[in-house]
């Protein structure tokens, strides 16, 4: 277990007259749904089939991000933003001058469709230290992501990821490798998230917090009401065994330019940010964990997207819902082609 929980924690009620958002039921998973329990001292896994497996480039590539190591050429505290593989982003992050220890949020969930199966489209926070044009970028992560190659249907699901070597050799998805230990036994990891938000209708979001254990340096993740998922070793890691450099939050979506035209894999709604609440896909209540183990709110965020004709994201501030953002987009349309 962890040392001690974040200082500051509390539970974010959202009472707007405007945006009242869902509160989940405890069936939030589809597996939970016809009564299935883990007994007491074990853990759900996913099974992984041979389907699975052969859907994967190769098995050294199963349960792997592709590399994403020919960096664009941006400024000194510009984000991980690798596109060298079709990978395309609409995020906010946080400047390096900080130390960070932590990063919380909670996230719109939506099911985007995916125009061909090694496409992805993910939202989730990035935890991030290293080189992000070398070898060692250690990064955590942590959301939901529809991925037909990785589980055979356009379902969103809770993933984790991590890497201590910029995606080339140690890491994945879930629990596909040694590395995340997980420690509780009614949240599987992989599994598909139910119900998702419809356009103009109710909204569904879950909240994910990973921070740093003060006294024994494992990264734990929570989910929702600081429900402890499990950790990642300290010992993983080279420069997160340490602290964080920089803090991410939104989406991602490879675009395989099939037929020699931008993918239409949508990222979140499918809808641009300028939408709004029930439409665009959103990010709320951005917080960040600091030397003393304290939670706060994140003053000041930076955004970023390759191609606001695609995909995009503004950035907004209010009491109910501290720092947040919409974001997303079709892909490919008129201005997009």
């Amino acid at each position: 277990m962890p040392t001690e929980m974040p200082k500051g924690m509390k539970v974010m009620r959202v009472e707007d007259d405007m945006e009242k958002v869902r509160v989940r039921e405890k069936a939030w998973q589809m597996w939970h749904l016809n009564g299935t329990r883990c007994p007491k001292g074990t853990v759900p896994i996913r099974r992984s089939t041979v389907h699975d497996v052969m859907r994967a480039k190769s098995l050294y590539d199963f349960g792997k991000k592709r590399s994403r190591v020919d960096s664009l050429s941006r400024r000194n505290d510009a984000p991980d933003i690798l596109s060298g593989n079709g990978h395309e982003h609409a995020i906010a992050y946080t400047g390096s001058s900080q130390e960070m220890y932590g990063a919380k949020a909670t996230i719109n969930v939506w099911d985007p469709s995916i125009q061909v199966i090694n496409e992805f489209s993910l939202s989730q926070l990035w935890i991030l230290s290293g080189s992000f044009d070398g070898t060692d970028l250690n990064s955590i992560e942590a959301g939901w992501q529809v991925s037909p190659e990785l589980y055979g249907d356009s379902r969103p699901r809770l993933f984790t990821y991590w890497t201590s070597d910029s995606y080339r050799a140690t890491g994945c998805y879930n629990l596909l490798c040694a590395g995340f230990i997980q420690t509780n036994s009614r949240i599987a990891i992989g599994a598909a998230i139910s119900p998702v938000s419809s356009y103009d209708g109710n909204q569904y979001d879950i909240t994910i917090l990973i921070w740093k254990d003060p006294k024994v340096g494992n990264w734990w993740m929570s989910f929702g009401d600081n429900t402890l998922v499990g950790y990642w070793p300290a010992e993983l890691f080279t420069h997160l065994a340490d602290h964080a450099t920089m803090v991410e939050w939104g989406g991602e979506v490879v675009n395989s330019r099939t037929n020699g035209q931008h993918t239409f894999t949508q990222m979140g709604s499918g809808h641009f940010a300028e939408d709004g609440f029930g439409k665009a896909s959103y990010f709320r209540n951005l917080q960040t964990v600091d030397t003393d183990n304290n939670l706060s709110s994140v003053q000041g965020i930076s955004t970023l997207a390759e191609n606001t004709n695609c995909y995009d994201i503004k950035s907004y501030y209010s009491n109910e819902w501290g720092t947040y953002f919409y974001y997303g987009g079709p892909g490919n349309n008129p201005q997009c082609p």
